[in-house]
Protein backbone atom coordinates (compact mmCIF):
# COMPACT_ATOMS: atom_id res chain seq x y z
CA UNK A 1 0.00 0.00 0.00
CA UNK A 2 1.37 4.09 -1.24
CA UNK A 3 2.01 5.34 2.29
CA UNK A 4 2.79 9.54 1.46
CA UNK A 5 3.74 12.15 4.81
CA UNK A 6 1.40 15.38 4.10
CA UNK A 7 3.56 18.20 4.53
CA UNK A 8 1.07 20.45 5.99
CA UNK A 9 0.17 18.59 8.92
CA UNK A 10 2.95 15.63 9.52
CA UNK A 11 0.82 13.10 9.24
CA UNK A 12 2.04 9.82 7.42
CA UNK A 13 -1.12 8.57 5.72
CA UNK A 14 -1.78 5.58 3.62
CA UNK A 15 -3.87 6.01 0.37
CA UNK A 16 -7.19 5.31 1.66
CA UNK A 17 -6.78 8.84 3.55
CA UNK A 18 -5.72 9.97 0.40
CA UNK A 19 -6.89 11.16 -3.20
CA UNK A 20 -5.24 11.00 -5.94
CA UNK A 21 -5.62 14.28 -8.31
CA UNK A 22 -3.39 13.06 -10.96
CA UNK A 23 -0.33 14.89 -13.21
CA UNK A 24 1.09 17.99 -10.96
CA UNK A 25 2.60 21.11 -12.39
CA UNK A 26 0.06 21.29 -15.49
CA UNK A 27 0.02 24.46 -17.42
CA UNK A 28 -3.28 25.64 -17.45
CA UNK A 29 -4.36 27.98 -20.39
CA UNK A 30 -6.62 31.21 -19.70
CA UNK A 31 -9.47 32.18 -21.96
CA UNK A 32 -7.59 33.19 -25.02
CA UNK A 33 -6.29 29.96 -25.49
CA UNK A 34 -6.25 27.77 -28.83
CA UNK A 35 -8.70 24.18 -28.60
CA UNK A 36 -5.37 22.36 -29.40
CA UNK A 37 -4.02 23.74 -25.86
CA UNK A 38 -7.13 23.11 -23.74
CA UNK A 39 -7.49 19.68 -25.42
CA UNK A 40 -4.08 19.08 -24.90
CA UNK A 41 -4.67 20.40 -21.20
CA UNK A 42 -7.61 18.14 -20.69
CA UNK A 43 -6.63 15.12 -22.16
CA UNK A 44 -2.99 14.59 -22.91
CA UNK A 45 -1.39 13.27 -19.69
CA UNK A 46 1.85 11.74 -19.15
CA UNK A 47 1.93 8.02 -17.63
CA UNK A 48 5.93 7.36 -17.28
CA UNK A 49 6.94 4.62 -16.08
CA UNK A 50 9.36 5.62 -13.66
CA UNK A 51 9.39 8.83 -11.40
CA UNK A 52 6.19 11.21 -11.52
CA UNK A 53 4.99 13.72 -9.49
CA UNK A 54 1.54 13.55 -9.05
CA UNK A 55 -1.12 15.61 -7.08
CA UNK A 56 -2.23 14.58 -3.89
CA UNK A 57 -4.84 16.03 -1.50
CA UNK A 58 -5.28 15.07 2.16
CA UNK A 59 -9.25 13.95 2.43
CA UNK A 60 -9.40 12.32 5.67
CA UNK A 61 -7.08 14.47 7.50
CA UNK A 62 -6.31 18.43 7.00
CA UNK A 63 -8.07 18.44 3.22
CA UNK A 64 -4.89 20.27 1.42
CA UNK A 65 -3.38 19.79 -1.83
CA UNK A 66 0.17 18.12 -1.92
CA UNK A 67 2.67 17.29 -4.83
CA UNK A 68 4.30 13.87 -4.12
CA UNK A 69 6.98 12.61 -6.53
CA UNK A 70 7.41 8.86 -6.63
CA UNK A 71 8.11 5.62 -8.99
CA UNK A 72 5.24 4.48 -10.87
CA UNK A 73 7.02 0.88 -11.24
CA UNK A 74 7.91 0.21 -7.58
CA UNK A 75 5.66 2.84 -5.89
CA UNK A 76 8.76 4.48 -4.15
CA UNK A 77 8.20 7.81 -2.74
CA UNK A 78 11.17 10.36 -3.14
CA UNK A 79 8.98 13.42 -1.01
CA UNK A 80 6.28 15.47 -0.83
CA UNK A 81 5.89 18.90 -1.25
CA UNK A 82 3.76 21.87 -0.84
CA UNK A 83 0.96 22.23 -4.38
CA UNK A 84 2.05 25.69 -4.26
CA UNK A 85 5.70 25.06 -4.51
CA UNK A 86 6.39 25.60 -8.32
CA UNK A 87 9.09 22.75 -8.55
CA UNK A 88 9.95 19.85 -6.15
CA UNK A 89 12.50 20.94 -3.27
CA UNK A 90 16.48 20.13 -3.50
CA UNK A 91 16.26 17.15 -0.63
CA UNK A 92 13.48 15.41 -3.03
CA UNK A 93 16.15 15.79 -6.04
CA UNK A 94 18.86 14.52 -3.84
CA UNK A 95 16.91 11.78 -3.10
CA UNK A 96 15.78 10.78 -6.17
CA UNK A 97 19.89 10.55 -7.37
CA UNK A 98 20.52 8.75 -4.38
CA UNK A 99 18.06 5.82 -5.44
CA UNK A 100 18.67 6.22 -8.66
CA UNK A 101 22.30 7.20 -9.99
CA UNK A 102 22.49 8.54 -13.02
CA UNK A 103 19.49 9.44 -13.35
CA UNK A 104 19.39 13.32 -14.57
CA UNK A 105 16.49 15.70 -13.62
CA UNK A 106 15.95 17.01 -16.68
CA UNK A 107 13.98 13.78 -17.68
CA UNK A 108 11.33 15.10 -15.48
CA UNK A 109 11.29 18.43 -17.87
CA UNK A 110 11.16 16.76 -21.04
Amino acid sequence: MLTLKCPYCGVMADETELHAEGEAHLKRFGPGASDADFTAYLFQRENPKGVHIERWRHAYGCGKYFHAVRCTRTLEVFGTYPAQTLAPPQEVKDAISVKRPGWSWREMAE
